[in-house]
């Protein structure tokens, strides 16, 4: 974890310490990655999401820094654990509820009846709503967990039928090792992605009570 946030940190300073009219590639890529933050926050908050832009960017960046950084042969995935995905899922709902409470007080309960519903359905919307909040938490962290994992497992299998099957047939699960070792490439950005929207749908609930 530490040298997740080291190399994401020297990668951003250094972005940062670089600025020109005309950008250098470190730098294109930072404000690429900066845009892309932004239009999330705006997407799923609106404008009043942008206070919480330096919490959304630190978790965007460290998951995906961490998932690319556990491609590295030989090297640890941090989001391959699930202490570690439950820990930044229960941190994430637990600050969504203090905003909601934050702002708008007993009110915020209001979330757990959707709008225009009869209030003959109310016993049996309420623990529906209850039950879907409280799973928030356990579905963004083992989603996280479980992609991770079962793409190293995965790869793991097919480097030991290659090693396995030699020189003859090896060269077969070899070909598929480098063809999901690309798509790996893809899953890592989109869970750092899926797990930042749905950290933003959270804290966008709460902030709007819907």
């Amino acid at each position: 974890m530490w040298i997740v946030v080291g190399v994401a940190s020297v990668f951003l300073l250094k972005a940062a310490g670089s600025k020109s009219l005309v950008p250098s590639k470190m730098q294109s890529m930072a404000e690429l990655l900066v845009e892309f933050i932004r239009g999330i926050i705006q997407d799923t908050m609106g404008a009043s999401g942008m206070r919480y832009f330096p919490l959304i960017s630190s978790l965007f960046i460290f998951i995906l820094f961490s998932n690319l950084l556990g491609l590295i042969p030989g090297s640890y995935t941090v989001t391959s654990q699930i202490i570690v995905t439950g820990v930044f899922a229960l941190g994430v709902y637990a600050l969504s509820l203090v905003i909601g409470f934050q702002l708008h007080g007993a009110k915020f309960l209001g979330i757990l009846v959707p709008p225009g519903t009869p209030g003959w359905l109310l016993p049996l919307m309420i623990p529906i709503e209850l039950i879907s909040q409280l799973a928030r938490p356990i579905s963004l962290a083992v989603r996280l967990f479980a992609n991770m994992t079962a793409g190293h497992v995965i790869l793991g299998v097919l480097f030991g039928l290659t090693i396995a099957g030699g020189v003859l047939i090896g060269w077969l699960p070899f070909s598929f090792t480098i063809v999901l070792y690309g798509l790996e490439v893809g899953i890592a950005f989109i869970q750092a992605y899926i797990f930042t929207v749905l950290t933003c749908v959270y804290i966008g609930d709460a902030i709007h009570l819907h």
